[in-house]
């Protein structure tokens, strides 16, 4: 049985969530479409932030706290114009998630990719990020966008690098002992407005 938070309810107050979707910027890349999230994309959004294992992300989570976490990201498109996008592939299939936030102890816009496990290892999140990058250097005009790194994630060292990113420092995370190293993405090379 699915969760009364996660069960759409149809009506005017639906209908009025999907005029604020369709205004969001919708991105495409070769093989993945970047498009506003949905309800329906929470699942997918729990099933990486619950587990995490690894703890790159904070956790684990607890169900509950990642949708919070999950409805708190997509909010900041009302707060400052940039937020989450799902990912798909082609035929719709959710892959994950790219975004463009900026939460408590952030100290500049952050360029961030959370991916399903299925979806790893595949240039997914490359093309995703790349899209997401360019779009928020470029036609939002945001003065800079760095991605925070757990030290331990190999793997999204990688793709920061690939993206063109350099390693500028690191920060501490607020309420924590984590530290994440600071990528800066260049200016240069996004797309003019």
């Amino acid at each position: 049985m699915t969760a009364p938070h996660l069960t759409p309810i149809r009506g005017p107050a639906a209908d009025f969530a999907a005029r604020l979707r369709d205004a969001l910027p919708v991105l495409e890349t070769e093989r993945c479409i970047l498009r506003a999230p949905v309800l329906e994309d929470a699942p997918a959004w729990i099933a990486i932030m619950v587990p995490d294992a690894e703890g790159h992300l904070g956790g684990p989570h607890e169900p509950e706290g990642a949708f919070r976490e999950f409805a708190a990201t997509v909010g900041t498109w009302l707060l400052r114009g940039h937020g989450l996008w799902t990912v798909t592939d082609r035929a719709g299939a959710v892959l994950g998630f790219v975004l463009v936030g900026f939460e408590p102890g952030d100290r500049a816009p952050e360029l961030g990719w959370l991916f399903l496990p299925e979806a790893r290892g595949r240039g997914y999140a490359a093309e995703a990020a790349e899209a997401a990058r360019v779009h928020a250097l470029g036609r939002l005009g945001l003065p800079e966008l760095v991605s925070y790194i757990d030290p331990s994630n190999a793997a999204s060292r990688r793709l920061a690098e690939r993206l063109g990113a350099r390693r500028d420092g690191t920060v501490a995370d607020p309420g924590s002992d984590a530290w994440a190293e600071v990528w800066r993405h260049a200016l240069e090379t996004a797309e003019p407005a």
